[in-house]
């Protein structure tokens, strides 16, 4: 055969299947030459010339340094330097103001990994005094500026030579993100922690890989648990490498039949599954991975790394997991979801003590998500999605509103609290609105209602009508301010919150007595149930607090 093919499988194996086409992609390879995807969507696939002569050592390290280079303390460093820089430049700056930044420079530069990968290329690179200069006389505040600057300029022109950034970059990937799916084996094994990372990676996966590609395996007796290709006993490799998959199989046989370990994995396999982490995506203190067995192309695109997906995507500061959740749904509902079942996410937190957790999407929640109507209230509500409650406290709106749709909740509690919000400030009421339009249109859905446009109308009829009462008691008031309608607004919502159907009509009544209107007959549809009473009377509080349709309304709050 003139390919290696590599199916689709579990979702370890579903990631390094996605590590691997990033890999590749990042590469020299030729897509359709050297690699490619099978016409039947469910393999990818190598040209086997190349694979066994291709620098798998070179790709691997480059593929990593390239995809998480950005989130490493080697970058962190630099732009420590680049902020003391600016500092030095500016006519008033204070000494003290660099002190912390100075001790991070110097701490995480002087770590005993760091030190290790300058050994191993102190001969490879130019300037190698600067280093050694750091360790014998560390970066102080108290130093001239003059002496400060040209050092840390110095510093600077050290780091960011090729071999250093990946050196240096390498040793935090491996320490922060690559240990939390596989450890024990080459750069991750205690006793070649302070050997060149390339010549152990070299020796425990690319060398055995492209030996395995070359050998005939046909008086091969062992077969690899995850393709099922035969292997020597020499090439095996012990899946026991992976976290949270086996216990160490040499101490460790009862687990398996008449105490008979089958549990290896073949040089390919083995290479795919040191790619895991490069197929899962780093999102605020966890890492990420959709898994999807539909086809290869899904599984990329819904874990691709670069375009929009790694734009929409992308790590913010301290965002939570049902934020990326809300904005990865959003991309990923781009994708042909009507076509998939459901969808697994899978998640691995940033502490080396975390396991594996499965969320699934079912199905019917991505239905109501393709919805052309609430998809275009979620990316209206997307592009402010957070309002500010205190001075350094904001509510990501959006965020609940997704995660109460995947998890089968009504927004009723979070519109609530909007609008008692909204009570003294008016510009949350498109936000309002907006939460108000994806309740309504999930639950028309979810009662499977074949005239859904009808519906809405019905309920935002009444909207209206709350709207038009506004405008007769503002009018006879002789103001333009709902300040003397806020205790009615606030009584209707309270009794919505715990649907006091009989005191939310009491009030109704009381102020229709009072103008020369008359109550609208759709209330007598707030007789019928539960959902149907808070679907029409919060319909009507945000008329009577001033929304109703209008174009404004497609702006969001900022």
């Amino acid at each position: 055969m003139d390919k290696i093919y590599i199916s689709i499988g579990d979702f370890l194996k579903n990631a390094g299947i996605v590590g691997l086409k990033y890999l590749l992609d990042e590469s020299e390879a030729d897509e359709e030459i050297d690699y490619g995807i099978t016409d039947d969507d469910q393999a990818l696939w190598i040209d086997r010339e190349f694979a066994a002569t291709a620098n798998w050592t070179d790709m691997y390290f480059k593929a990593f340094v390239k995809c998480y280079g950005a989130d490493t303390v080697y970058q962190a460093v630099l732009d420590k330097i680049d902020n003391i820089l600016v500092k030095t430049t500016q006519s008033e700056w204070n000494q003290s103001d660099i002190k912390e930044d100075l001790k991070f420079i110097n701490d995480k530069l002087l770590s005993n990994s760091y030190k290790s990968g300058f050994e191993n290329i102190k001969d490879k690179i130019n300037n190698s005094q600067i280093y050694e200069l750091l360790k014998t006389c560390k970066l102080k505040e108290s130093m001239g500026k003059e002496e400060l600057c040209c050092r840390l300029q110095e510093l600077q022109e050290f780091l960011m030579q090729p071999l250093c950034e990946e050196t240096f970059s390498m040793k935090s990937i491996i320490y922060n993100y690559i240990n939390r799916f596989w450890d024990g084996k080459c750069f991750l094994l205690r006793a070649n922690a302070a050997k060149d990372m390339r010549k152990v990676f070299e020796t425990d996966f690319a060398e055995p890989l492209r030996n395995y590609i070359m050998n005939n395996h046909t008086k091969a007796k062992d077969l690899c648990i995850d393709c099922g290709d035969m292997m020597d006993s020499k090439e095996k490799v012990s899946i026991a490498f992976m976290k949270d998959q086996a216990d160490d199989l040499t101490r460790k046989r009862s687990a398996f039949w008449n105490c008979k370990v089958d549990a290896y994995l073949c040089p390919m396999c083995a290479f795919v599954y040191a790619l895991v982490p490069l197929g899962f995506q780093l999102v605020g203190n966890k890492f990420l991975f959709v898994n999807i067995n539909v086809s290869i192309n899904t599984l990329l695109n819904s874990n691709k790394k670069t375009g929009k997906v790694a734009e929409d995507s992308k790590k913010q500061e301290n965002e939570k997991y049902s934020s990326w959740t809300a904005r990865a749904l959003d991309v990923l509902l781009e994708e042909k979801t009507k076509e998939l079942g459901n969808i697994q996410v899978v998640t691995r937190g940033g502490d080396e003590r975390d396991r594996y957790t499965f969320d699934v999407i079912s199905m019917d929640v991505l239905q109501i998500l393709n919805d052309e109507d609430i998809q275009k209230s979620l990316k209206r509500m997307g592009k402010y999605p957070s309002i500010k409650l205190g001075k350094d406290s904001w509510w990501n709106i959006h965020s609940d509103v997704v995660i109460n749709i995947l998890r089968y909740r009504n927004q009723y509690g979070i519109l609530n609290k909007i609008l008692k919000l909204a009570i003294d400030a008016n510009t949350l009421m498109p936000m309002a609105a907006l939460v108000y339009d994806v309740q309504l249109r999930v639950s028309i859905l979810q009662k499977n209602t074949k005239k859904i446009g009808g519906a809405v109308m019905n309920r935002y009829s009444v909207r209206d009508s709350g709207y038009e009462l506004r405008n007769v008691l503002l009018k006879a008031k002789g103001t333009t301010d709902d300040s003397c309608i806020r205790g009615t607004i606030y009584q209707l919502m309270n009794a919505l919150a715990v649907c006091n159907v009989t005191h939310f009509m009491d009030i109704i009544m009381r102020v229709y007595c009072s103008t020369n209107l008359q109550v609208p007959s759709a209330f007598i549809e707030l007789l019928k149930d539960k959902d149907t009473f808070q679907e029409y009377g919060y319909a009507f509080v945000l008329g009577l607090k001033g929304a109703h349709y209008e174009k404004k309304e497609e702006k969001v709050n900022e």
